[in-house]
């Protein structure tokens, strides 16, 4: 990837010193550490879930396909045909 050599990083350093000053630097080298230590660790997480989850075997789908179909017809709703609808008789207005 990007080979940092001790000139970049002494360039880097400097750089840093001149904008942040002597005061700020500390704060934010040990800022900077936290959030790159954060990043490493969810980077190791998502790796070792991604090999779980490709380690892990196959499911047998007939189970599954079974489950659904009883999950299915314990919940299917029997429709019932509406009653007969009664017309509203609204008052009509007069016009002539």
């Amino acid at each position: 990837m990007f080979e940092v050599g001790f000139s970049e990083l002494l360039l880097v350093g400097v750089v840093a010193l001149l904008v942040l000053g002597p005061e700020r630097l500390p704060v934010a080298a040990r800022t900077l550490g936290r959030g790159l230590g954060q990043a490493r660790r969810a980077m190791h997480g998502l790796r070792a879930q991604m090999e779980r989850e490709i380690a892990m075997p196959d499911l047998d789908s007939q189970p599954l396909q079974r489950l659904e179909q009883e999950i299915r017809q314990g919940i299917r709703l029997q429709a019932e045909p509406a009653l007969e609808a009664k017309p509203i008789n609204l008052p009509r207005e007069n016009t002539p």
